[in-house]
């Protein structure tokens, strides 16, 4: 019987700990305009081997406003989030299954439609994984838009 600590295995054993996911959470946060607008997604796994995470929306002012919101899960390859501003100074978090909307007037995040969404949105960039794996923000300026593929 060969097991971890069999001959050799080690090492072995060893990686397959290094590809676990751990249950501790990860945020990504960004400053977008109006200024003091604190935008923050946190991805907590769910699983130790599996790409399956939750997901959470936090937006706070410098107003004191904080409001927060769960996100369609990822349960399997679909953290990413893009983040938009609109005209109306709202922020849009779009995802590949859900999208929310941010109202600072009502301090509010709400689930809403695709079809509900304001047409001439600019892309602030997006809450997704980086080249090694870890969760981050990559701005517009850093990484261009990806839309999402209709499924």
């Amino acid at each position: 019987m060969i097991g971890c600590w069999g001959r050799g295995s080690l090492l072995g054993c060893i990686g397959l700990l290094n590809g676990c996911n751990s249950d501790v959470p990860v945020s990504a946060v960004t400053q977008v305009t109006p200024p003091g607008v604190i935008v923050t997604v946190t991805r907590i796994a769910t699983h130790p081997f599996l790409s399956r995470f939750n997901l959470a929306l936090t937006v706070s002012t410098a107003g004191g406003c904080v409001a927060t919101s769960e996100l369609f899960p990822d349960t399997g390859g679909v953290s990413r989030r893009n983040l938009y501003v609109a005209a109306s100074d709202r922020l849009y978090v779009v995802g590949q299954f859900d999208v929310r909307r941010f109202d600072l007037q009502r301090c509010l995040i709400e689930l809403i439609e695709f079809r509900s969404v304001e047409d001439g949105l600019r892309f602030i960039g997006s809450f997704d994984i980086d080249r090694s794996g870890h969760w981050v923000f990559h701005a517009a300026t850093t990484r261009a838009e990806r839309p999402f593929e209709p499924r």
